[in-house]
């Protein structure tokens, strides 16, 4: 029983990250921006009544009908229970029927089909993405809303607290209820810069299933493949093929490649060096050149273009050693002068370590931006422990191993760095 209610809420969890920004962009269409914390509701609303009631009978042939479904009946339940106590504005010419008996239900439905879900998802991430929100604040409303984060979730994304992210969200979810935005794909003028910021999240979002925050799993397969679906929504879309989206699609394409091959059958982690690349999926490899290729179109290159390169670079190494480190080098030192970040630098000194030695490489990570910042990512003392092991320091080696252990709340991450610290004892 136990083992069937974890199957249960694992079934329920992947419905979230796979339903819930359908369902939340539907509701919001239906009861405008200004009462997004009542579309929300409807939707957790329709999850904890899902785990309910499959825990006691059984999970349904099609589990996201059954979802929309139980969402469309507690909206129109709300809707009719509460008409004078909340304001829904019907007056646009696509909500007008529901302001007549004759045509309320078939109106309802008809929100509901697969083709419409699609469209109302892509104008609510552009919703989203509205130049008076700040950038972070946008991405962390995509990533809670269209892509079911956790606030804990959000805050590794950014390399912060929750309860930061708590506070962007209220302040965020405000500006929706006072302004009223339209949900509508804004102007050819407006879409480059919104698109950015929804690539961005869709980025984050594919990051969290290939290093997940989660504690049991590392890799979260259906949240890369949700991110991917994402991506492929603006691809299909004549006004979002823009190259940087191609880009990002081949850049995600590269990453998912190895992903059979970063775990052993245990669940420890596989490092880069160590990885059996008979094991990389080749096919997502052409698809990526595919999508690199079509990102070529353009007269500018994005960050995603960049990190696809160096992702490339490492998808046709016949191995470790023949990685061409000197290439990808010259594409991070592109990359941290046009697009910088604490996290490029970091990765760059990754690599400085294998063109120029170890004492390079301690000289880049020292020289990193926002030390302040980093000092609480996991990943940044781990890195600073295997330099210093290269260095010979074994004893400053285990109290960085030792602060990274401290800071992950991945299961993997900690066997793989407890490890370490044995092997230095």
């Amino acid at each position: 029983m136990e083992q069937s209610q974890r199957n249960i809420s694992k079934l329920v969890d992947h419905l979230f990250r796979h339903e819930a920004g359908k369902m939340v962009s539907v509701l919001t269409k239906i009861f405008g921006i200004e009462n997004l914390q009542t579309a929300e509701d409807v939707v957790q609303d329709t999850l904890l009544h899902a785990f309910q009631v499959w825990t006691t009978d059984s999970i349904p042939d099609n589990p996201s009908g059954w979802l929309f479904r139980v969402a469309k009946n507690k909206a129109i339940n709300i809707i009719k229970r509460n008409h004078h106590s909340i304001s829904f504005d019907f007056s646009d010419k696509e909500l007008l029927p529901l302001t007549s008996n004759y045509s309320f239900d078939a109106t309802m439905d008809s929100f509901w089909k697969e083709e419409l879900v699609k469209d109302d998802m892509l104008r609510m991430m552009y919703a989203c993405c509205h130049p008076a929100i700040s950038e972070e604040n946008q991405v962390t409303l995509i990533l809670k809303l269209l892509c079911g984060f956790s606030t804990a979730e959000i805050a590794k994304a950014f390399i912060t607290n929750e309860d930061t992210i708590s506070k962007r969200l209220y302040r965020t979810k405000e500006f929706f209820r006072n302004e009223r935005i339209k949900l509508v794909i804004p102007s050819i003028a407006e879409l480059k810069n919104r698109t950015e910021v929804v690539l961005n999240a869709i980025y984050l979002l594919f990051n969290e299933g290939y290093n997940s925050t989660h504690t049991e799993e590392l890799i979260r397969i259906e949240v890369i493949n949700e991110a991917m679906l994402l991506c492929k929504m603006l691809l299909a879309n004549e006004y979002t093929q823009l190259p940087e989206v191609y880009a990002l699609m081949a850049l995600m394409c590269f990453h998912s490649s190895r992903t059979e091959s970063r775990q052993t059958s245990e669940g420890t982690i596989v490092l880069l060096a160590d990885q059996d690349r008979t094991k990389w999926n080749y096919q997502s490899i052409t698809d990526g050149n595919t999508y690199m290729q079509l990102a070529a179109s353009g007269n500018s290159i994005s960050r995603y273009h960049i990190e696809a390169a160096i992702a490339y670079e490492h998808c046709i190494a016949k191995s470790f050693d023949a990685t061409d480190w000197g290439k990808i080098l010259s594409y991070y030192n592109l990359l941290c002068l046009h697009y910088s970040s604490p996290i490029a630098e970091l990765n760059k000194a990754v690599v400085i370590m294998q063109v120029s030695g170890v004492e390079a490489a301690i000289t880049a990570l020292g020289n990193i931006t926002d030390k302040n910042k980093m000092e609480t990512f996991y990943l940044y003392h781990a890195i600073w422990g295997t330099l210093q092991i290269q260095a010979g320091n074994r004893i400053a080696a285990k109290g960085c191993f030792e602060r990274a252990v401290e800071l992950t709340q991945s299961v993997a991450e900690k066997n793989m760095l407890n490890e370490k610290i044995r092997m230095l004892v």
